[in-house]
């Protein structure tokens, strides 16, 4: 069955290359876990390569650019894991749980075949922390519909932590906001075609020539000066961990 991500998916391991300082919070989140279930698993980011991964993702297209050191992906949807109760010790779900048809359903998929941490990587839509919403304010109510709310997670399943994760100025990760210190890199049509948003957005274009003229003049580096100093911003990002009772 074709994905979006078949589409977005052309170059993606090129364009989203594990940044290693976010790669070791997820580390640490999935604490002493042995076997690991990434759902969602995309090209292979942020796998740990120190443990048995069991990778599930539904598009044929992030399957084939997995490296032949990743883990074996089986083609397959979160809300309908192909897995046994209780397989895992530790489960992962990274910047995919906004594109899952039914989230309910595949998060509770996800404890039902996980003993121990579920770990996601996810952006708190409340949270307004870059700057390129004031150029494309589209992206607000984008965020707002597919992004669920942080309380939503406690919801679906119970407790849960949750902690902001800084985007280092230099995240060799190509997501949304990870260029929060590199403008120019958002005028690149290539660095957009890996970030599902852009291709949710009919009028991108027009917004960014604005954003190009004031790169020209020194406008947006007039504007944004407190950020040219920074190692690190938090712009969203969220680390949401669930422990069983």
């Amino acid at each position: 069955m074709p994905t979006s991500y078949d589409t977005i998916g052309i170059n993606y391991a090129e364009l989203r290359r594990p940044d290693p300082r976010i790669g070791a919070t997820i580390g640490r989140a999935l604490g002493a876990a042995k076997t690991v279930l990434n759902v969602g698993a995309g090209t292979g980011s942020y796998e740990p390569s120190d443990r048995a991964v069991t990778a599930v993702e539904p598009s044929a297209e992030m399957i084939r650019q997995r490296p032949a050191s990743a883990a074996t992906a089986i083609q397959g949807y979160a809300e309908n894991l192909p897995l046994a109760d209780n397989t895992f010790d530790a489960s992962m779900a990274l910047l995919t749980v906004h594109h899952w048809a039914d989230k309910e359903k595949g998060l509770k998929e996800m404890r039902r075949v996980t003993r121990g941490p579920i770990v996601l990587l996810t952006f708190d839509p409340s949270q307004r922390g870059c700057w390129l919403t004031d150029y494309i304010p589209e992206l607000v109510a984008l965020d707002d519909a597919q992004m669920p709310k942080m309380t939503d997670y406690e919801g679906w399943l119970g407790p849960v932590t949750i902690a902001p994760v800084p985007i280092p100025y230099d995240c060799t990760d190509g997501f949304l906001y990870a260029y929060w210190r590199r403008p120019e890199a958002y005028l690149d049509p290539k660095k957009r075609a890996a970030m599902s948003s852009f291709w949710a957005l009919n009028n991108a274009s027009e917004r960014l020539e604005k954003l190009a003229i004031d790169l020209e003049t020194g406008a947006w580096r007039k504007r944004y000066a407190d950020l040219l100093s920074l190692e690190e911003l938090d712009v969203g990002y969220r680390l949401v961990i669930s422990i069983p009772p």
